[in-house]
């Protein structure tokens, strides 16, 4: 069946070589397989051929039971929204092509389960730059960047769906860092919503606001991160974001 049902955002991944390229990511991880999204199973297959353990979260039941049919023993299909879905307990590797208009929500889903290691992700280009910090980091990025590395990998193109989306997709990869930058997810994670929201022309005038820093002790980070007092917070890089909060602590 080609194409899938547009109100589960379904846009299928039909390109063969879209397909080797995530192949040869996945290869690089070890570990069990969660697949996000299988719907025919044009990743599903090749990856089930790795003879590591593969599950794959459908939401569409019809597509679960036509897909669990079709592999291996050692692969299955559960048939439900990844959303409300217990992610394994044991270290795993996540693949998806995940639907366009529910990337970000997913990505969340996904950051927070807390124990795969890496996540190959087909979503949205312009998501996938943001995440991986390319033109600026957003603020989902930068609130999880001590936690995880992210990698941009390709541009994949609209014609490599069917349906054909509106956008053109992108190869992201994350990977969890075997020591965390900072500690205290919560309060850090506060911090750079509070920064990223906060009023004021350039980040100099942002922090000095937040009321967490000394001026002379701010301006010494800014000149020694050779950050200009005028960038703006999607600026910064993983290591000044945990720098920064050194600071604060």
């Amino acid at each position: 069946m080609v194409g899938g049902r547009h109100e589960l955002g379904q846009n299928f991944l039909t390109d063969r070589g879209v397909i080797a390229s995530i192949e040869a990511l996945v290869a690089a991880t070890s570990g069990p397989i969660v697949e996000i999204g299988p719907g025919d199973g044009a990743l599903t297959l090749p990856l089930s051929r790795t003879g590591r353990p593969l599950t794959a979260v459908e939401i569409d039941p019809g597509r679960a039971q036509r897909l669990q049919r079709r592999l291996p023993r050692g692969a299955h299909v559960v048939n439900a929204d990844v959303l409300r879905y217990r992610f394994p307990r044991e270290p795993h590797v996540i693949v998806g092509n995940l639907p366009f208009h529910l990337t970000t929500t997913i990505m969340r889903r996904v950051l927070a389960a807390d124990r795969w290691e890496s996540a190959v992700l087909l979503v949205q280009w312009e998501v996938a730059r943001r995440r991986a910090g390319v033109g600026g980091a957003s603020m989902l990025t930068a609130s999880w960047w001590p936690w995880y590395g992210f990698a941009l990998h390709s541009r994949v193109p609209a014609r490599a769906f069917r349906p054909v989306p509106s956008v053109d997709g992108g190869l992201l990869s994350m990977t969890r860092r075997p020591e965390p930058l900072v500690g205290d997810r919560r309060a850090y994670q506060a911090f750079v919503q509070r920064v990223f929201t906060g009023p004021g022309r350039g980040l100099r005038e942002v922090l000095g606001r937040t009321g967490h820093f000394d001026g002379a002790a701010l301006r010494a980070w800014l000149r020694a991160e050779r950050v200009p007092p005028y960038a703006l917070p999607k600026d910064l890089s993983a290591e000044q974001w945990a720098s920064l909060w050194r600071l604060v602590r």
